[in-house]
């Protein structure tokens, strides 16, 4: 539920015949400053290699803007999903010399990994999840909103992770499967992934300030802040987020310049001058699609941009008539794009510090124009015609939403008893409370506030620093009741191409005293039938005859949930003298009279 966790897709393609005359430096910067100004970018970075040199390299605007610091071409800046392709290119390596198949099962290599049903465990290869196309949607908030350090821990959510089609009939992107290859080739090479690509990849490519994760990001003196563009209006700056476990999928930072070395590989079959770093047979392969990206053709005022697809971790596409090999990358507050054009020997990179940036497809696109010596298209005026709709869809979106608001309704329960801990298996557990007379909800990455909107739904509010914002975090919490009426579980639309995701509630437990569990302790009679009342380590115990021991969960000082039974609690009150334990399940309420 990031500010703009869902970016702009632009799907551009572009390939190279690069021009025989001199790079014109000075008429590509003012392109590029144009770029900047019109998408309102703080700072960027680009480097572009010719065969085996790098002929620009340069850094535009600020990596900080608060201090003015520039940008240049040594700046690191997280990459995002551009890491991708670093990791399926570890399985390249582990092809040659450990003999996997790219055909093979990953269950083969990875027996605890499970998926949701039969089918996705028996016919998934792979190249499948290399792909993206195992049938799987993102299911990215489980990662992102809910981060855990064990890459083991995070890949056992898959087996909770609804598919949305068949394996094979459509492309979606899904970043926990490259979890998994990431895990393949920890399980084949004894090392982590982490250490894999320090060894197979920054070492024999020089990319000594390049690295892994946040924490080291920060030891770097030449780094870039985040900034998110606010309502296309102000660049504020946001915090890194540490992606934790799912860094196989894209936790890497780098510069142009240590990834203009990543780009040579690509462009002289495998080798950094003497070196083979990637097998040249992988190269020859993985430059080639295998699954279509949606409709063929993703622009209709671009016709001649067509059938984009997906290969092994990269886009491949026509450009103008150019094969284009690229990938994009998004996470807070940076956004990246690798791209080269293999049979022209040209490749460029574009990292800049603004969360969902259109700028590295549009400067990649108008480098791409340039160098290759072909009809120029005027980048700034297509972003402004693109961009114009979008500005108008988020005002009728809140008009819209305004609309549909139902006045003069209020939450159905006590706001207290919307408070417990919400889990989902294959996302994880939040916890809802109430604080200064409002309901917060509590996840691993961000604390949101809930404002009631109509009935049992209420609308999330990001916490920015102290104070809530108003940015939406993209769902509404619709509460769900029992048979009871109690709060029973809430739903979140977090994955759009499924039904809304439920996650379950459980009261929040409360201390009660050892003396008054001992006051609930003894045997009680319901028609005839003896009820059992007991303590086990320090926990209420329910024994109903011919049916297994309960656990009673205290949410109130005299009120327990049974657990493992949604709908059902025990209610232990006075009456007449007599201490009475009062059943409520779907079905009715029963009261049993202790003996």
């Amino acid at each position: 539920m990031s500010r703009k966790y869902f970016s702009l897709l632009f799907l551009f393609i572009s390939i190279s015949i690069f021009s025989q005359t001199k790079l014109n430096e000075k008429n590509l910067d003012k392109q590029l400053l144009k770029l900047q100004e019109t998408t309102q970018t703080v700072g960027f970075s680009v480097a572009i290699v010719k065969d085996n040199q790098v002929i620009y390299s340069k850094g535009f605007g600020y990596r900080d803007a608060e201090q003015k610091l520039k940008a240049n071409e040594n700046t690191l800046y997280p990459i995002g999903s551009t890491s991708k392709a670093f990791t399926t290119a570890l399985l390249g390596i582990m092809e040659e010399e450990k003999g996997l198949k790219f055909t093979d099962s990953p269950i083969k290599y990875l027996p605890e990994l499970k998926f949701y049903n039969d089918e996705l465990n028996n016919k998934i290869t792979i190249l499948d999840m290399i792909s993206h196309r195992t049938g799987l949607p993102r299911h990215d908030f489980s990662w992102y909103l809910f981060p855990i350090e064990n890459k083991d821990s995070l890949l056992s959510r898959v087996k909770y992770h609804e598919p949305f089609t068949g394996i094979r009939e459509k492309w979606h992107y899904n970043n926990f499967m490259y979890l998994a290859q990431g895990l393949i080739t920890e399980k084949l090479t004894g090392k982590s992934w982490e250490d894999n690509i320090r060894e197979r990849f920054f070492k024999p490519l020089n990319m000594s300030t390049s690295n892994l994760s946040i924490e080291e990001l920060k030891k770097q003196s030449n780094i870039s802040k985040g900034y998110s563009l606010e309502n296309f209006e102000t660049n504020e700056a946001i915090p890194y987020y540490d992606i934790a476990a799912i860094s196989p999928a894209g936790s890497i930072n780098s510069s142009v310049k240590e990834m203009a070395n990543w780009l040579k590989i690509w462009l002289n079959e495998g080798k950094l001058n003497e070196v083979q770093v990637l097998p040249k047979r992988y190269v020859e392969k993985a430059i080639n699609p295998l699954m279509l990206v949606g409709n063929g053709i993703a622009d209709k005022q671009f016709p001649n941009q067509h059938l984009n697809s997906y290969g092994y971790a990269w886009f491949v596409s026509s450009y103008k008539g150019h094969y284009r090999v690229e990938h994009g990358g998004n996470i807070d507050g940076f956004s990246a794009n690798v791209s080269f054009f293999p049979t022209d020997k040209i490749g460029i990179v574009v990292l800049t510090n603004q969360d969902g940036s259109a700028l590295p497809t549009l400067v990649r696109n108008a480098i791409s124009d340039e160098v290759l010596n072909l009809e120029k298209t005027d980048w700034v005026a297509y972003y402004d015609k693109l961009i114009a709709p979008l500005k108008k869809q988020i005002k009728d979106k809140k008009e819209k939403e305004a609309e549909s608001k139902v006045n003069h309704t209020t939450p159905t329960h006590n706001i207290t008893e919307y408070t417990g801990k919400y889990n989902h298996k294959g996302y994880g557990t939040f916890q809802i409370e109430v604080k200064n007379d409002s309901l917060w909800a509590n996840f691993t990455r961000e604390k949101v506030y809930l404002k009631h909107t109509h009935y049992d739904i209420f609308k999330g509010f990001a916490l920015k620093g102290n104070k809530v914002s108003s940015d939406e975090v993209g769902s509404n919490f619709n509460f769900q009741t029992n048979d009871l009426g109690d709060i029973e579980s809430v739903k979140l639309n977090i994955e759009t191409t499924l039904d809304p995701i439920i996650f379950k509630r459980s009261p929040l437990e409360v201390a009660v005293s050892t003396e008054k569990l001992n006051k609930y302790v003894g045997s009680y009679l319901l028609s005839g039938v003896e009820l059992k009342i007991s303590i086990k380590k320090d926990n209420l115990k329910l024994f109903v005859p011919g049916q297994p021991e309960y656990t009673l969960i205290p949410i109130k000082e005299n009120e327990f949930s049974i657990k493992g039974l949604s709908g059902y609690k025990a209610v232990f009150e006075e009456k007449d003298n007599k201490l009475n334990v009062v059943l409520h399940q779907p079905n009715g309420v029963f009261t049993a009279v202790k003996q």
